[in-house]
Formats: structure tokens, C-alpha cells, sequence
């Protein structure tokens, strides 16, 4: 296990598709322990494989509050079955996004499917903020950002700071 270094917009990476796991192998087991780690340490509430460069359909995620014990999950090849209803997702942000927040119209509830970590099929309902962790953690394998659901002008805005701030590096 390590920590991993984290990928951040404008990175192009963050934009591919990712790819179905077809073969959980040990270097699957090994990506999955280091990416639990990496989204501890930074910290976070969920991490997708192409946040920290590969291209596997993988993402983990904690919603547990922080002072419980840690209860990482890991969902390999997760996708939407159904959408229902609509929140905003108040004051989100992202590890691949540093500095900014935005909210967010999200569903209120949706359907996954997927496998576990062990090549077990797995349904999750979930709703509120499990809904909202799966949608943007999900949205990152289909290369798509959180700020791809804001505003243009927010959106305009933000890449002209950040592009302003990698000049000025």
C-alpha cells in the first residue's frame, strides 16, 4: 500500500473513460488498498481510479462520519440503473479539483450495480449523500467533473483562475 499522487483539473487524464475490470487480479487488490489509503490521507470521502492515474472502472468511497470507525467500500465496474428525484448537493468539492466548491443538482436517489472487491455482484440504493458520493465518484470513471454540472460562467471563471494560477507557477 501507498498513497498515491492525486491527478488535478485541467489534467486531460481526468477525462478519459475508464475501462471494465474484467480480471480482479492482485494488482487490482493492490491499486484498491493504496486508493483507500490515498483518499484517507488527503482527506476525502471517495476516490476514483483515474484520480490517481489508472484506468480501471474502480472507485472507494466512506461516508461514515470521522469519528467512527473507517468503513471504506469498493465498487468495481459501478454504474447508474436509475436516477429519481432531485437535491442540490450543497457545497460540493473534489480532490481533483483543489479550491473550489460549488453546489450541485444531483439526484435524490439512484440504483448501482456492480461488483465488490471479491467479484461479487452488488445493488446499492442509495439516497442523500451516499447518492451524491456514488454520482460524482461514478461521473469521474466517465470522465466528467463536478464543475461539468455548474454554470458556463462559474465554470469560465474557475479555468481562468486555475489557468492563471499554473502560469504563475
Amino acid at each position: 500500500m501507498s498513497i498515491l499522487e492525486i491527478i488535478t483539473y485541467p489534467n486531460n487524464f481526468l477525462r478519459q473513460l475508464t475501462k471494465a475490470v474484467d480480471n480482479i487480479t492482485g494488482q487490482t487488490q493492490d491499486l484498491i488498498a493504496s486508493m483507500v489509503e490515498t483518499m484517507y490521507a488527503a482527506p476525502g470521502v471517495g476516490l476514483a481510479a483515474n484520480q490517481v492515474g489508472s484506468e480501471q472502472r474502480i472507485l472507494v468511497f466512506d461516508a461514515s462520519n470521522r469519528d467512527e470507525t473507517r468503513s471504506p467500500t469498493i465498487l468495481i465496474n459501478p454504474k447508474i440503473i436509475e436516477r429519481h428525484g432531485e437535491i442540490i448537493s450543497e457545497d460540493e468539492g473534489c480532490l481533483s479539483v483543489p479550491d473550489f466548491r460549488s453546489n450541485v443538482r444531483r439526484a435524490e436517489s439512484i440504483l448501482v450495480e456492480c461488483v465488490d472487491r471479491d467479484g461479487n455482484p452488488l445493488s446499492i440504493e442509495a439516497s442523500g449523500f451516499l447518492a451524491i458520493i456514488l454520482q460524482h465518484e461514478i461521473d469521474h470513471l466517465e470522465g466528467k467533473l463536478f464543475i461539468d454540472h455548474i454554470s458556463k460562467l462559474k465554470r469560465q471563471l474557475f479555468t481562468r483562475r486555475m489557468k492563471k494560477r499554473l502560469k504563475d507557477r
